[in-house]
């Protein structure tokens, strides 16, 4: 399984928003973002989407693909 490193902590940490929040904002659940944050869930490409859009960047910006060949 591969994990992607995410970026979300810190910016809802900046934005001043709970888990609970950024997941009302993009339409999931508050487990579903701690999961990501954690790395123990990878996001979809629709839920990665709505996440980088609602921080107003890319995926790229988001989401760490590094680790990724």
């Amino acid at each position: 399984m591969i994990k992607i490193k995410t970026r979300i902590r810190e910016l809802r940490k900046e934005r001043k928003l709970s888990q609970e929040e950024l997941a009302m904002e993009v339409g999931t659940t508050r487990q579903t973002i701690t999961s990501i944050e954690v790395e123990k869930y990878t996001a979809s490409l629709v839920l990665s989407y709505k996440i980088a859009h609602f921080f107003d960047l890319t995926i790229e910006e988001v989401f760490d693909f590094s680790d990724v060949e």
